[in-house]
């Protein structure tokens, strides 16, 4: 069974081609994106846990 992790972050509109690109390169999946508290928006990801041997 696959075990994941997640992780949330603001996403800045003139640089989110950029930031996702740096987030996929990590091993990220982008999620949904959603407007946060404040009016900006905010990515939602998700990956693979490593499991240790």
């Amino acid at each position: 069974m696959v075990k994941w992790e997640y992780f949330t972050a603001p996403l800045i509109i003139h640089n989110t081609q950029q930031i996702l690109n740096n987030f996929g390169s990590e091993g990220w999946e982008l999620i949904q994106i959603v407007a946060g508290p404040t009016g900006g928006l905010v990515g939602y990801f998700k990956r693979p846990i490593e499991e240790q041997a």
